[in-house]
């Protein structure tokens, strides 16, 4: 193939074809901003639920009154030595009163009310995956001395089903997606295939290979997926940099997470797109082909 003519019988077509190729490209950059839309409010919901598992990334072990140190630091040696234990903290009654006053805020007079201290000493366990909760906390309870052990196993199983429903939701979306915009640069570039059959029968005719004749309509599909790329990222960059401009710091107080950075989310929105461009314009290409060229 020769890029040269390649590239120039590329060009002839696009211009030749206006009005389909602005039709293919409004048609892939629809599905890509769609896509994009998705990918926005997957990543930030993805990153949410990651936020949400970190504050649930603790067991806390309560110990019985009596339980002597050297039981204690048996406990938390043989606990760090499991791989799904980041690291354990030995917590005491005054801490845990302490902590407890400042979760309850205006309301911790209320707690001067005590006679004692009726909370016991424990252990906070920091795990490195959420995964290895259930092995962790069956291990602290087979221990003596062991009061009870307390993790969210409800709302910890909740959130990784929520995490594994997006991920599973925004791959759905993306096949559906890609599979539309195929349909559409396929339709597109066919009608060229279809206006150039007797030109292509003659170049086949006199010795032309495959590889020849694809070569434009290949390019073409290409450049397609590629105009309809970096202007859909365009389009989603102005809208989600207007969007955390407006809404940052409102969802920073209602919801106690942040919305990801305009910039991290842009460049690999952009990675995305002009692959799934060019690969979309490749495929597209490649399909129109196959009646009149074996594959």
């Amino acid at each position: 193939m020769n890029p040269r003519y390649a590239f120039k019988q590329a060009f002839l077509q696009i211009a030749r074809n206006k009005a389909m190729s602005i039709i293919s490209t409004f048609s892939i950059m629809a599905m890509l901003i769609i896509l994009g839309i998705s990918f926005v409010i997957v990543v930030n919901l993805a990153a949410a639920m990651e936020r949400a598992k970190d504050g649930y990334d603790e067991i806390l072990i309560h110990l019985q009154d009596d339980t002597p140190q050297w039981q204690i630091e048996n406990i938390m040696t043989t606990l760090d030595s499991m791989p799904e234990v980041r690291e354990t903290v030995f917590l005491s009654r005054d801490e845990a009163l302490a902590q407890w006053r400042l979760d309850w805020g205006d309301r911790a007079y209320l707690l001067d009310t005590l006679q004692t201290n009726p909370l016991p000493d424990g252990i906070i366990v920091r795990l490195t995956d959420l995964e290895g909760a259930e092995a962790v906390a069956a291990r602290a309870r087979n221990f003596d001395s062991i009061l009870e052990v307390r993790y969210y196993r409800d709302i910890v199983d909740a959130l990784m089903r929520i995490t594994d429903f997006i991920q599973l939701a925004s791959l759905i979306i993306m096949g559906v997606l890609i599979i539309i915009c195929v349909v559409v640069v396929s339709n597109t570039i066919k009608l060229t295939v279809f206006a150039r059959a007797e030109e292509i029968n003659i170049m086949k005719y006199i010795g032309a290979t495959n590889w020849f004749i694809r070569g434009p309509f290949l390019l073409e599909g290409i450049m397609i997926g590629i105009i309809s790329a970096a202007a859909s990222a365009g389009v989603i960059a102005l809208a989600y940099s207007r969007i955390v401009e407006l809404l940052q710091a409102e969802v920073a107080n209602m919801f106690m997470v942040r919305l990801v950075s305009v910039e991290f989310l842009i460049q690999n929105l952009l990675f995305i797109f002009l692959a799934l461009g060019v690969s979309i314009g490749a495929v597209g290409s490649i399909i129109s082909m196959r009646r009149f060229l074996d594959t």
